[in-house]
C-alpha cells in the first residue's frame, strides 16, 4: 500500500514533454469518463428509475443527489490541504466509487419497488460523493496541468471528443434496450443493469488514465487555516462572489426544469426511449459542430463573453418547450423538439467550456481548491434544490392549466386560436425561463479580462460560419464561376487602359503643324 501512496504522490519534477504526456491521459480519461456517464445518467438513468417503479419525486430527487452530494469536496478540500496529493485523493476515491454501479445494476433483481429504488438510491449517493471528493482534487490538479494559454482549446477538443464517444454509445445502448426489449418484453429492466455493467468497465478504465497522468506540485505552503477561513476566502472577493451568484442562479434555472425532460419525452409526449436518444444524438452533433469555435473564441477575447451569447440562447431554447404542446402534441411537436435539442447543443457547448475556464481563470493559483470547491458548493445548493422543488411540485401543477387564446368574432364565423397554453412540466419551462433571465443580469457584474460585446462574438461567429459555407457549399463554387467571366473582363479592360496611358506618355504631347 505505501508503494502505491508513493507511486501516486505528486511529481518532483514536471517537464514540458510530462506536460504532453499527460494532456494525452486527460483526453482519455475523459473518453471513458463520457461513456460511463452516458450509460449511467440522463435518459437512461431515468428510464431505469421509471423502469423499477419511481415517482416524480423520486426522478427529482435522483436528479438532486450528484449536486447536494458535493459538499463532500469539504472533507476533499481538508485532505488537499493537509497532504497536498491530488493525484493520490482521486484514484482512491474514484476506485472506491465505481463499483457503486455494480450496486446499481443489482436492483433490477431485487423483487420489491421500493426495495430496488431504494438500493438504486443508496449506491447512487454513494458514488456521487465519492466522485464530489475526486471534483475537489480534480479541478486544481487540472487548473495547474494544462497551460492557460491553450485551456480553451484544449479543453474544447476534449469536451469534443467526449461528445462524440457519448453519442455513440448512447445510440447503441438505446439500440441495445429496444433489442432486448422486443425479445424479452418482460425483462427490460435486466437491459439497464447490464448496461451499468459495461459503466463499470468504463469508469475503471478512467480511474487508470488517472494514475496515469503527472501532478505538478500545489504552488505555495502547506496551510494551517481552519476550512471554514479556507473557504471563505472566495465570498470575500468581490469578483469571484460575483461569478458565484450568477453560477448559482443559473444551475438553479437549468435544473429546475431540465431534469425532466425526459420524463416530458417519455410520458406526455408519448415518445420512445430511441427517439429520445436520437434527439439528444442531435444536440450533442450540434454541440460538436461549435465547440472548436466556443474554444478559439473564449482564447481571443474572455469566457464571459461566449457565456452572454449561449447563455440568452440556452433560457430561450427551455421556453421553446411549452409550445412543444397545444395544448397536447401536434404536427410541429417532432420539428420543434429537433429545433430546440439543435440550438440547445449550440448553448450547451458555451455554456459548458465558458463556465468551466471562468472559474479557472478567476482562481488565483495556489488557492484554485478553495476557491472552485466553494463555486461548486454554491452550484450544489442551487441544482440540489431545484429539481427537488420540481418532483415535489409535480403532482400540484398536474391538475392546473393557464391559457391564453385568441378570439376572432365575425357575423359568419367565430374562431379562437390557442396562443398559449401552460401545463404541468410547463409551468417548469417558464419559472425556469424567469430565473435565467435573472442570472444572466448577474453575468454582467462579472469583469474578466478581455471581454467583449455580445455583438462581437456573434459577428466572429457569422464570419467563420460563413468561411465555413464558401468551404463546403457547391453553392460559393457555383457563385464564383459565375463571377468569373465578369472580373476577368473587367481585369482585362483596366489592364488595356493603363498601358495605353503609359503608350501617349511615352511618345508625349503632339506638336501642332
Amino acid at each position: 500500500m505505501s508503494r502505491l501512496f508513493s507511486r501516486l504522490a505528486p511529481d518532483a519534477d514536471v517537464s514540458r514533454r510530462d506536460i504532453q504526456f499527460g494532456l494525452v491521459w486527460v483526453v482519455r480519461n475523459g473518453l471513458a469518463s463520457q461513456a460511463m456517464e452516458t450509460l449511467t445518467i440522463g435518459a437512461f438513468l431515468v428510464a431505469y428509475a421509471l423502469q423499477l417503479g419511481a415517482s416524480n419525486l423520486h426522478i427529482g430527487i435522483l436528479a438532486a443527489v450528484p449536486h447536494l452530494v458535493q459538499f463532500a469536496q469539504l472533507f476533499g478540500v481538508y485532505l488537499l490541504e493537509r497532504y497536498r496529493a491530488r493525484r493520490l485523493l482521486c484514484v482512491v476515491a474514484g476506485a472506491i466509487s465505481r463499483p457503486m454501479l455494480l450496486v446499481m445494476a443489482a436492483a433490477a433483481f431485487v423483487p420489491s419497488s421500493g426495495g430496488a429504488l431504494a438500493l438504486l438510491t443508496a449506491a447512487f449517493v454513494v458514488r456521487y460523493t465519492l466522485g464530489a471528493i475526486v471534483s475537489s482534487g480534480w479541478s486544481a490538479w487540472i487548473r495547474d496541468l494544462v497551460p492557460e494559454a491553450r485551456r480553451g482549446r484544449f479543453f474544447a477538443k476534449r469536451l469534443m471528443l467526449m461528445t462524440l464517444i457519448g453519442m455513440g454509445v448512447s445510440l447503441v445502448a438505446a439500440g441495445f434496450v429496444d433489442v432486448w426489449t422486443y425479445y424479452w418484453p418482460g425483462k427490460r429492466t435486466m437491459a439497464y443493469s447490464i448496461l451499468l455493467g459495461l459503466a463499470f468497465l468504463f469508469g475503471a478504465a478512467s480511474v487508470y488514465c488517472m494514475a496515469r497522468m503527472p501532478e505538478p506540485r500545489m504552488p505555495g505552503p502547506p496551510t494551517d487555516l481552519k476550512l471554514k477561513a479556507l473557504l471563505s476566502r472566495p465570498f470575500a472577493d468581490r469578483n469571484f462572489r460575483s461569478l458565484m451568484f450568477f453560477l448559482g442562479s443559473w444551475n438553479f434555472a437549468v435544473n429546475l426544469a431540465a431534469p425532466f425532460f425526459t420524463v416530458y419525452m417519455l410520458t406526455r409526449l408519448g415518445l420512445d426511449l430511441t427517439t429520445v436518444t436520437v434527439l439528444t444524438v442531435l444536440s450533442q452533433l450540434a454541440n460538436v459542430l461549435v465547440l472548436r469555435e466556443w474554444g478559439a473564441i473564449a482564447d481571443r477575447f474572455s469566457n464571459k463573453s461566449v457565456l452572454s451569447v449561449c447563455g440568452p440562447l440556452f433560457i430561450l431554447c427551455i421556453f421553446a418547450w411549452t409550445f412543444t404542446t397545444f395544448p397536447e402534441r401536434h404536427a410541429l411537436t417532432i420539428p420543434l423538439l429537433v429545433a430546440i435539442h439543435i440550438l440547445t447543443g449550440v448553448a450547451t457547448a458555451g455554456v459548458t467550456l465558458g463556465s468551466t475556464n471562468i472559474g479557472l481563470k478567476l482562481a488565483p493559483a495556489g488557492s484554485a481548491a478553495a476557491y472552485l470547491a466553494s463555486s461548486s458548493l454554491v452550484n450544489a445548493v442551487a441544482a440540489g434544490i431545484a429539481p427537488i422543488i420540481g418532483g415535489l411540485s409535480a403532482d400540484f401543477f398536474l391538475k392546473r392549466d393557464l391559457s391564453l387564446i385568441l378570439h376572432w368574432s365575425s357575423p359568419d364565423s367565430d374562431v379562437i386560436l390557442p396562443a398559449l397554453s401552460l401545463q404541468h412540466w410547463d409551468f417548469f419551462f417558464v419559472f425556469a425561463t424567469i430565473v435565467g433571465a435573472y442570472s444572466i443580469h448577474r453575468l454582467a457584474l462579472v469583469r474578466e479580462v478581455g471581454e467583449v460585446s455580445e455583438r462581437v462574438v456573434l459577428g466572429e461567429l457569422l464570419v467563420d460560419a460563413k468561411r465555413t459555407v464558401r468551404n463546403l457549399s457547391t453553392v460559393a463554387g457555383l457563385r464564383s464561376l459565375t463571377e468569373f467571366p465578369f472580373d476577368a473582363l473587367r481585369r482585362s479592360i483596366r489592364r488595356r487602359r493603363r498601358r495605353q496611358e503609359r503608350l501617349k506618355g511615352a511618345k508625349g504631347p503632339v506638336k501642332p503643324t
